[in-house]
């Protein structure tokens, strides 16, 4: 596979070993939990990538989902859940002016094949996704063996490198050194995505990755209201 599709997985990993509930609240658009449960997820994740100028649109968001396991049609809510987190994250990155996101978008429906830079950026976002999400402390042995099976068929390589991240110190000072000015909102985004804002801990960790990579309450707040967090920040 590749790093970029890792992450789509990674995801949806989460969403069925963390709970749903936490990815409905990520949807990135007006009523995502309706529209799970009236079977319109598709056309609106399809529809926010046709908006952000994401070629392939619903089109290949179906081919990613059947990737991912199955028809989409088909796709259980862990699924649908976890890809709505990441859309939003990459959504609410774009909110606040990131242009890397394009790209790594079509990169993840196979418009086109992930570039170095996409597979290193692929990267930041997995190691902000789990950091986060182990800020306190809640991935056990048991989690962690199921979000690896939800992997697939990765390569080694990419299964050992998100083993290594489960095991990571969590430090959001080097990963925000790591992320630099030109990745800051997609990081913050993707570690948004992975946690409950309503979490002591994890605000906290939230608040002080922040910090670390410099993104001003303004920067915060267009990302968390992307996701449909706002006042979050």
């Amino acid at each position: 596979m590749s790093f970029v599709k890792t992450l789509a997985t990674l995801a949806v990993g989460f969403a069925a070993t963390k709970g749903v509930q936490k990815f409905q609240q990520m949807g990135g658009m007006a009523g995502m939990k309706q529209a799970m449960q009236s079977g319109g997820m598709m056309d609106q994740l399809g529809g926010m990538m046709s908006k952000m100028g994401v070629s392939g649109g619903a089109g290949g968001l179906q081919g990613l989902m059947g990737q991912l396991g199955g028809p989409a049609s088909n796709a259980g809510a862990a699924g649908m859940a976890g890809l709505g987190g990441l859309m939003a994250a990459m959504g609410g990155a774009a909110a606040a002016g990131s242009g890397q996101v394009a790209g790594l978008f079509d990169a993840l429906t196979g418009t086109t094949a992930a570039t170095s830079t996409m597979e290193d950026n692929a990267k930041l976002m997995i190691r902000a996704m789990i950091m986060a999400a182990r800020a306190d402390g809640e991935i056990d042995a048991e989690e962690q063996a199921n979000i690896m099976q939800h992997l697939g068929d990765v390569s080694e390589e990419e299964r050992a490198f998100v083993q290594q991240q489960m095991a990571a110190p969590v430090d959001p000072y080097a990963l925000a050194a790591d992320a630099g000015e030109q990745m800051a909102a997609q990081v913050y985004a993707t570690s948004v995505m992975a946690v409950r804002v309503d979490n002591v801990a994890e605000a906290q960790y939230l608040d002080t990755l922040a910090a670390a990579l410099g993104l001003s309450p303004e920067a915060r707040e267009r990302i968390h209201a992307a996701m449909g967090l706002s006042g979050s920040a």
